[in-house]
């Protein structure tokens, strides 16, 4: 286990202009009322309208370089950690730059993608650069778009998404200071490869073959029985692992920030787990499933209702289409 010196200068968050109810739900899925509730937690979500992934993830960027109190020019590299793409070339994170009306700047802007865990693998990846010095601040942003992409025959998955991005500002610990990355994990067990996926619109079933191909091969296809089977089978001895290496019990966090997948399985998995229901940060109810947006999204809404202070460890837990697990242990 390496340590790593990092910092959260500053969040940010953009929810898109359509704010959709759990009633509008109901009447899109063509369920009696209540029903969307009842599967899923979900009161209201937020779908785009005209926006793009690039005008979101630009908007929270901007919004968590204002927290920090910093500006563009003081950024030297910029990631986005997404699991939906607005376009397969170039990158998120280029259209993202771009959109920021930072173009010219030069900074330099990749993709880290691990679907709803992708937050979390580009925390753990930046964290080494930056604890080395190959950078000093990084903008890291998740921005996600799953409106376009549900198949509303599969109610229950469809149930559970909403759209937004997040942006966190990184930056390396000033001497003294008691923020960082203490530890690090993720497993993947591609047993469940095929449990959550989008199969068309890559290189296996590219758009050219559109019209052979069966339309549902380009919508999100999602066995949540099958998923929430194999993470609760690993996720408690993975759980384990992670806080052995840190020398960690699991009442020593003053909140667990989770992805908001689904809510009862959620409730399942956190009592498994022994994370009380005072530790949980929960954030479904507005929010939805916002893909790797959900973890960012948790952090900066318990930084702004002031649910953690500076020193306090948090966890960062959640469980992604591979099937990977991935947790983050963090001193904010």
């Amino acid at each position: 286990m390496k340590q790593r010196n990092i910092i959260v200068l500053g969040t940010g968050k953009y929810l898109p202009k359509k704010r959709v109810t759990d009633t509008d739900m109901d009447i899109r899925l063509g369920v009696k009322k209540g029903w969307v509730r009842k599967k899923s937690d979900v009161h209201v979500r937020y779908f785009v309208e005209d926006e793009t992934a690039s005008e979101m993830g630009a908007r929270a960027a901007y919004d968590a370089l204002e927290a920090a109190g910093l500006a563009f020019s003081d950024i030297d590299c910029l990631v986005c950690a997404s699991g939906t793409m607005e376009q397969v070339i170039p990158c998120t994170a280029a259209l993202i730059q771009k959109a920021m009306g930072q173009e010219a700047s030069g900074v330099p802007s990749f993709d880290i993608n691990s679907t709803c865990l992708s937050f979390v693998a580009g925390l753990d990846v930046m964290s080494y650069l930056l604890d080395a010095g190959r950078y000093q601040r990084i903008l890291l942003i998740s921005t996600e778009i799953a409106s376009l992409g549900l198949n509303w025959s599969q109610k229950e998955s469809a149930a559970l998404f909403g759209d937004g991005a997040a942006a966190v500002v990184l930056g390396r610990t000033e001497p003294g200071g008691t923020s960082k990355l203490v530890h690090a994990d993720m497993q993947t067990f591609s047993e469940g490869a095929h449990l959550s996926e989008i199969r068309g619109g890559g290189s296996k079933q590219h758009p050219k073959y559109y019209n052979a191909l069966n339309m549902e091969d380009y919508l999100f296809d999602m066995n949540g029985s099958e998923i929430f089977r194999l993470a609760s089978r690993k996720l408690p001895d993975f759980v384990d692992r992670l806080l052995q290496a840190a020398n960690t019990r699991m009442e020593d966090f003053k909140l667990v920030i989770p992805h908001q997948g689904s809510a009862m399985a959620m409730r399942l998995i956190s009592r498994k787990l022994g994370i009380a229901e005072h530790q949980l940060m929960y954030i479904t109810p507005d929010h939805g499933n916002t893909i790797a947006a959900s973890i960012p999204m948790g952090l900066h809404e318990a930084i702004r209702q002031k649910k953690i202070d500076r020193g306090d460890r948090i966890l960062l837990l959640g469980t992604s289409a591979g099937v990977s697990l991935g947790g983050a242990i963090l001193d904010y």
